[in-house]
């Protein structure tokens, strides 16, 4: 027997709230209401990797957001850009996003994401549908493109301080001026 759950005139089901309270852990969309977080809820598809199954490569448009329901996701880069060796950036946590370039129209991904675990559960939320969501909700499209900004701004600051910690192993300036 399913329950259901009455929350400002709309019902929900224990599954629906499962999966909100899901989406809420997460900084992409802990400022959505369940409102909000239907649009999006409806739209996620559950898919399971094998362990070392490619979820997707660097320069691959950004057809997807991804969050990690079980398992491990390795995002890594290729060191000679040869697709054989590779280095680990970031083991990404159960319950975390990754792939977020998706919320941005045409962008390819800059990493490359493996499943690392047998079994590994993804949510997929496919690009057409978020920004299909946008595009009828602004206030949505504004609450997540500003937590967007705030994942890189604390991603920049992190680079900052490995570069300070490690001077020398590489020029800002010259990273820098090639994204102007």
């Amino acid at each position: 027997m399913i329950k259901i759950f009455r929350f400002r005139k709309k019902s929900y089901s224990r599954k629906e709230l499962e999966l909100f309270h899901f989406l809420g852990r997460n900084p992409l969309f802990k400022k959505l209401d369940y409102k909000e977080l239907f649009l999006f809820a409806s739209n996620m598809h559950l898919r399971t990797y094998n362990e070392n199954e490619v979820i997707f490569f660097r320069n691959d448009p950004s057809n997807a957001l991804y969050l990690l329901q079980s398992g491990h996701v390795d995002l890594k880069i290729d060191i000679d850009n040869s697709n054989k060796d590779f280095e680990r950036l970031h083991r990404v946590p159960e319950g975390s996003a990754f792939g977020e370039n998706a919320l941005l129209e045409e962008s390819h991904r800059v990493y490359h994401a493996f499943a690392s675990s047998p079994n590994t559960s993804l949510y997929v939320i496919p690009a057409v549908n978020i920004h299909e969501i946008f595009s009828s909700n602004p206030a949505i499209k504004a609450k997540m493109l500003e937590a967007f900004g705030e994942i890189y701004d604390n991603f920049a600051q992190s680079l900052f301080r490995a570069y300070r910690s490690s001077y020398g192993f590489f020029s800002l300036d010259e990273i820098y001026n090639r994204q102007r």
